[in-house]
Order: C-alpha cells, then structure tokens, then sequence
C-alpha cells in the first residue's frame, strides 16, 4: 500500500466509490442501526430544501448547497444539488458561475491560512 499519488484503498478511484445505482442499499446500516438519526436527519433536509415557504428561492439553495459539494468535494452531493439547481431552474451559466465561486473561496482559504504557516514558524518575522 504506497501513499502518495496511488490511492491508499489499493488502486480504487473515488469514482469506483460513486454508484448511483447501488449505493443507497447501504442505507440498511443507518436504517437498522440509527433510525431515528435517519428520520431527523432526513425531516432536516426537507425543511431545509423545501419548495416553498423559505426566503431564499430552491434554485439559490440549491446551488448554495452545490458549492458546498464542490468545495467538500463530495460527489455525491455534486451531483444531488447540481440536478436539483437545474431542476429549479438554474442554467449552465449559473453552475458555470458557482463553480468558479466556490474555486475562489477555497482557493482563498488556503491564501489565508497559508499567513498562518508564516505566524507558526515565525519566519516572517523581522
């Protein structure tokens, strides 16, 4: 088992990880052993998605909650929020657009977070 730029699971891709078709079977394990998690959980996420009845339109949380994936880089939720964006109407422009959004945060969280590289060593000190 190498580390570095092969995979630690021994040659599986995160996209072997990733099977739309088959991975909700493995909900079993929450739904046997944490149903009430499972049912909060879930009343959450439709409260929080719900079509009407918040201020923010579906589309604007939609593609909030894709940028999150993005940033996370879940790919699970990449692809729940994005067709979800689409579905509420949002255009390739937009996901275009959130996409570059969430780059420049994380992008600018690593410029900032790199002062503390300079703060913890003291290098930049004069």
């Amino acid at each position: 088992m190498k580390i570095g730029m092969t995979p630690i699971t021994g040659g599986t891709t995160m996209s072997d990880f990733f099977d739309r078709e088959n991975d909700a079977k493995y909900d079993k394990a929450y739904k046997e052993t944490t149903p009430d998690i499972l049912k909060a959980f879930g009343g959450f996420n439709d409260a929080v998605f719900a079509e009407e009845g918040r201020e923010i339109p579906l589309k604007y949380r939609e593609l909030i909650a894709y940028a999150v994936g993005l940033t996370t880089q879940c790919a699970y939720c990449i692809d729940a929020h994005s067709n979800a964006a689409v579905k509420a109407g949002a255009t390739e422009t937009e996901l275009a657009e959130t996409a570059w959004t969430a780059s420049a945060i994380r992008a600018g969280g690593a410029f900032v977070h790199g002062r503390l590289g300079f703060k913890f060593t003291g290098v930049h000190e004069h």
